[in-house]
């Protein structure tokens, strides 16, 4: 104890108290210095010591994309950087040279600004720009002509299964190196292009009426594989909670845009529609309250305003639609959050106590 005394006295006097940030708490897990329910202990005490007007706001979707401002102006470097360096580069070597060059400098800017100066932000904008020129640059040197849309046919589904698979195995080793937490939605991503290549090689007169199935069949999947990542981290410490985030992020308008666009594509004006859209954001609304994420209700935001815009013009109210439609729209969003703790604690109270123990409880 008199070693332990002597510690806390000199902490006591020194000329700054260092606080312990999130970042360094989840590195003493990953290193076995704590265990997760002693670092949410000290994160409970914290917030106990420190006052109300000082303390952040509770948020159990917390993770880490901003650290500072220097994230903003090194991020608008990269932007620029990259931008001419895609511009000069396409002028000499052509588009799949082009994006070959972009990977490859997205690459070593990394190993700086996130290996070694460790940028939040920076870090999130150098993987996707990777992953998008490796995916451009292998679908561009099998097929210059390729055309993105839904209409690949025979000949555009083998370079987009190809460029997938790339992508997919390129991301995989970035992530290796780098450890961001974002790269593992973004080669999940590049597996669903894949597969959506494989259907339009495979069944091209049948793809576009399966895309919407296989689509929402691959949001479940990465839906499932996002709350894997989050019922192993309940507390939300570990880098495993910023990856479910992103994991989340990817699902979301995969399972959203196929549910929906259907009853939107096939007279979504009408009033059937319109309450169908309405009741199928309600059953994403309460999905999200149950897992505590909100990236799923955001997804159906936009849909949500489609459909309430329709009841408005039917009740003869079309002069008004946008500025009511936001209006709603808003209120919800504002009284859902108000409101999220409170509605979450109801919800886990009628789930089996063996799930909502898993889940993240924090309300």
């Amino acid at each position: 104890m008199a070693g332990g005394d002597a510690i806390v006295n000199k902490l006591s006097t020194a000329p700054e108290t260092v606080a312990i940030s999130p970042d360094a708490l989840r590195s003493a897990i990953a290193n076995g210095l704590v265990s997760s329910e002693q670092a949410e202990g000290l994160r409970e005490l914290e917030r106990a010591r420190t006052p109300a007007f000082d303390a952040e706001p509770h948020d159990d979707e917390k993770f880490r994309f901003i650290s500072g401002f220097s994230d903003i102006f090194v991020t608008i470097g990269l932007g620029l950087f990259l931008g001419a360096l895609g511009y000069f580069s396409s002028d000499m070597i052509g588009n799949t040279g082009m994006f070959a060059v972009i990977a490859v400098t997205s690459w070593l800017l990394a190993e700086y600004f996130t290996r070694r100066q460790r940028m939040a932000l920076p870090s999130i904008a150098l993987l996707l720009v990777y992953a998008g020129a490796v995916f451009s640059t292998v679908a561009e040197a099998f097929n210059p002509n390729l055309n993105f849309g839904m209409g690949l046919g025979n000949h555009g589904g083998f370079p987009i299964v190809v460029a997938g698979l790339a992508t997919a195995a390129a991301t995989a080793l970035h992530y290796r190196r780098f450890r961001v937490p974002v790269t593992i939605a973004a080669g999940v991503a590049a597996l669903v292009a894949s597969a959506v290549g494989v259907l339009f090689m495979v069944l091209p007169d049948f793809a576009e009426q399966a895309a919407k199935p296989l689509l929402l069949a691959c949001g479940l999947a990465v839906f499932t594989l996002a709350m894997r990542f989050d019922l192993s981290d309940p507390q939300r410490l570990t880098r495993r909670t910023d990856i479910a985030f992103w994991l989340h992020m990817l699902a979301a308008p995969l399972i959203v845009h196929p549910l929906i666009s259907g009853l939107v594509g096939e007279g979504g004006s009408d009033v059937v529609s319109a309450w169908s859209i309405l009741a199928i954001f309600v059953g994403l609304a309460l999905v999200a309250l149950v897992v505590d994420r909100r990236a799923i209700l955001v997804s159906g935001l936009s849909y949500a305003g489609f459909a309430f815009g329709a009841l408005v013009v039917k009740a003869g109210l079309s002069d008004s639609v946008v500025p009511l439609t936001m209006l709603v729209l808003g209120a919800l969003v504002l009284l859902l959050s108000a409101g999220w703790h409170a509605l979450r604690r109801t919800l886990l109270s009628l789930l089996p106590g063996a799930l909502a123990r898993r889940l993240p409880a924090h309300t």
